[in-house]
């Protein structure tokens, strides 16, 4: 799941830690794609701060783990991956791939532009995490370079780009510049067209049925 998604399992807690915590291991692997690091296998924190960020890691991880086995992205991911296979011919980019990153962006656009979450609110949260507790998390999670992801964090929390995904026509656009941090150059503008078409129609056919697994694993959670 996305970071909205993973917001919308925590959109009433008021401990912005947590919360942070369980956006932070994909704002990791947004920062820089070679880190790679475990807390979860640690012991725990003598500082409530540092507790409540790994809390909200392990949460994380939970969610992931449940969504990712779940029937729905199992038959999602698959169709989309069948959808967008002509948007690939020619292109570098793994219809797997595309199908998988499609689908959790799509989910996210979704809980935005039907009111089920504050996009305003989760950059709240993280506004809201001091970064010297932060760094403290990274250090003890044995983070080799936390400059390059505080780096990152200040641009991310600058630039509100997530706000961008209320607008349908930017979920493709965002799935696009996923791709061109692995490949350059992906798509063809005919085949950029394409994909926003797709990803379009996929989600009107997902609209109807897509709370089911919010639901599910919220359900699972508790």
């Amino acid at each position: 799941m996305n970071f909205l998604s993973h917001f919308y399992f925590d959109r009433h807690n008021t401990d912005s830690y947590h919360v942070t915590g369980t956006v932070l291991p994909d704002l990791l692997k947004n920062a820089d794609k070679h880190a790679n690091i475990h807390p979860e296998k640690f012991e725990r924190h003598e500082h409530p701060f540092v507790d409540s960020i790994l809390d909200g890691w392990k949460r994380h991880l939970e969610v992931d783990r449940y969504f990712h086995n779940s029937g729905f992205f199992k038959h999602h991911s698959h169709e989309l991956k069948k959808a967008l296979k002509p948007a690939t011919e020619g292109s570098p980019v793994k219809p797997f791939f595309l199908g998988h990153i499609a689908l959790e962006l799509i989910l996210d656009n979704l809980l935005i532009t039907t009111g089920k979450i504050s996009v305003d609110a989760f950059y709240d949260h993280l506004d809201n995490t001091k970064q010297e507790h932060l760094h403290s998390f990274l250090v003890y999670s044995k983070l080799p370079n936390p400059d390059v992801f505080f780096k990152f964090l200040a641009d991310f929390k600058r630039h509100r780009y997530l706000n961008t995904y209320a607008d349908t026509p930017q979920v493709a656009y965002a799935l696009k510049r996923i791709c061109m941090r692995v490949w350059k150059d992906p798509f063809t503008p005919a085949q950029e067209a394409l994909l926003t078409e797709t990803v379009l129609a996929y989600r009107l056919l997902l609209m109807p049925e897509f709370m089911c697994i919010f639901n599910d694993i919220e359900s699972h959670l508790n």
